[in-house]
């Protein structure tokens, strides 16, 4: 049996910046010398994933897979778009796609830990990926819809952006280019509610702030700014719920108009029950390298 401390752990995880299992583990495997288990967290690609741990992976792909009734749009993110673009990068992200599909976790946390039909987890899949690779590979979020009518989604640029749809509905060829118009909609105008009733009232209450001191600034008076703020509340519910969004390929009706036109045409009751929508990498800080590096990287990704 190995010798070693719980500080000997922390020692090894300090320096090699793996998991604290890993380390004991490898530990356990180099009978206790330290050395050695540094070697076989090296061997294994675990201390280099860690140590891309702290790079920021804001490029990657947002991925869309529909499996029966259960649809999922995910985001997964890698350091360049070099990688992004590469196949074991995107096999990836299948297979991590078709793991939410078969699990169905409540988050991303849940998702990592679960088990592959490899046997082995997601969080250990990904980081085997990682020291593969050669870059950090962060799963960042997903959305999973389960419907018994129609799921939609669309994929835009290669990734750049997906939009996922969950209609109650029949399934007919009017149900399914009204899906597929109204998720082109979500993407070109990127709606953050469905109806004014999901705008909660700190939002709104901010919203209506903001614009009083807009009109108020323009030297208003009081009362006829209240009045221009009502109508600017309007706009607002316009733009940003998408119900009562003009459709972008007839501003003469709203999205909610068009549902029930389309309805009437395809015989049936459709209900748009929920929608969401990705931008690959919003939100996250991007590394800026010159061409020299970016090609340096490309030659090294191709020697692997």
């Amino acid at each position: 049996m190995a010798e070693f401390t719980a500080k000997d752990v922390m020692t090894l995880r300090e320096q090699t910046g793996a998991g604290m299992m890993d380390c004991k583990k490898a530990l356990v495997d180099a009978e206790g010398d330290m050395n050695k288990a540094a070697d076989l967290l090296r061997e294994r690609g675990i201390a280099k994933a860690a140590k891309r741990a702290s790079k920021i992976a804001a490029e990657g792909v947002v991925y869309a897979y529909i499996e029966g009734s259960t649809g999922v749009l995910v985001e997964v993110n890698c350091e360049s778009d070099f990688v992004a673009k590469g196949d074991r990068f995107h096999a990836l992200v299948e297979a991590v796609a078709k793991q939410i599909a078969a699990t169905k976790p409540q988050d991303v946390e849940t998702l990592l830990a679960s088990t592959l039909p490899s046997g082995e987890t997601v969080e250990a899949f990904v980081t085997d990926q990682t020291a593969v690779i050669g870059e950090k590979i962060s799963v960042r979020r997903f959305t999973m819809y389960e419907s018994a009518g129609h799921i939609e989604t669309y994929i835009h640029m290669g990734g750049t952006m997906g939009v996922m749809l969950n209609f109650a509905c029949e399934e007919n060829d009017v149900t399914k280019e009204l899906a597929h118009n109204i998720a082109l909609h979500v993407a070109f105008s990127k709606p953050q509610y469905m109806t004014k009733d999901e705008v909660s009232e700190e939002t709104l209450a901010k919203e209506k702030e903001i614009l009083m001191k807009e009109v108020m600034n323009e030297g208003k008076p009081a009362n006829i700014a209240e009045k221009i703020v009502l109508c600017k509340i309007k706009k607002f519910y316009e733009e940003n719920c998408l119900l009562d969004q003009k459709f972008i390929k007839d501003d003469k009706v709203t999205i909610a108009q068009l549902i029930a036109e389309e309805a009437k045409k395809a015989g049936c009751s459709v209900e748009l029950k929920a929608f969401c929508f990705y931008v690959m990498g919003q939100g996250l800080e991007k590394k800026s390298e010159d061409l020299q590096e970016e090609v340096a990287k490309q030659v090294e990704a191709m020697k692997k």
